[in-house]
């Protein structure tokens, strides 16, 4: 007689009907944009924590909601600290090049006051 396989349980990134069916309960969290998905994505392998993004088109413009689950809290909480980390270092929002060369361009245009050279008591340029 053959034994009847013990159910497959999926990992990772799912469908949203999959992650509801593995019975446990689920958890949302609201995700910008699309390229944010793929940061979450990489955390969440990191820390095995399966989940499941949707779109929520009620919104204008349209957000992503990451429906997930994890077997321990522990890994969750660290999934996310890792994750609001690399965001909020993203976040940080370096000066252009364009911008550094009009600030320097009108740093050009005033003019500078010449200052006593004191070794030569000349004007330095």
């Amino acid at each position: 007689m053959k034994k009847a396989r013990e159910p497959t349980h999926k990992k990772g990134k799912q469908s949203y009907n999959s992650l509801k069916k593995s019975g446990a309960s689920l958890a949302d969290i609201d995700i910008g944009d699309k390229n944010d998905i793929g940061t979450f994505n990489r955390v969440a392998r990191k820390y095995k924590v399966d989940f499941a993004p949707r779109i929520d088109k009620s919104t204008d413009p349209p957000k992503w909601v990451v429906f997930f689950k994890a077997k321990d809290d522990k890994s969750l909480q660290s999934a996310f600290n890792e994750y609001s980390r690399i965001m909020l270092k993203h976040k940080v929002r370096k000066p252009s090049m364009l911008e550094k060369l009009r600030n320097l361009r009108e740093l050009a245009k005033t003019p500078l006051t010449p200052a006593r050279n004191r070794n030569r008591g000349g004007i330095e340029i």
